[in-house]
């Protein structure tokens, strides 16, 4: 009863979801940390809330192990045992952010060149 309860507060917090992704992913926090290319204290002070990811990890921890950003922050969204279906829509979503990041990006430097051309 106590491992229960500790289970459900620890899916309350950052921490414990990231937790139980790893677990549910099959992962140890060595092989997950390595993945993502943090050393594994890192990842264990995430999954104990002693510290938290930065949104780019965040958003790689979510590929790797399977859930959305917004659920590891929230509870929201698709977590680790969503359907593989929802995968084809997370690579959509960002292809879209990745082409709206490219068009901001290019608008930015025809504004810097065009500045650099009235001087």
């Amino acid at each position: 009863m106590f491992t229960e309860d500790l289970e459900l507060h620890a899916e309350d917090t950052l921490g414990g979801r990231i937790s139980l992704a790893r677990a549910t992913s099959g992962l140890s926090v060595e092989e997950a940390a390595e993945r993502l290319g943090v050393l594994p204290e890192s990842w264990k002070a995430w999954e104990c809330d002693r510290d938290v990811p930065r949104a780019n990890r965040l958003t790689m921890m979510a590929g790797i192990l399977g859930a959305s950003p917004s659920w590891f922050l929230t509870g929201q969204g698709y977590g680790p045992l969503a359907a593989p279906e929802t995968e084809r829509q997370v690579l959509r979503d960002a292809l879209r952010q990745a082409t709206a990041d490219a068009e901001a990006l290019n608008r930015r430097l025809r504004s810097i060149a065009s500045r650099i051309e009235a001087s």
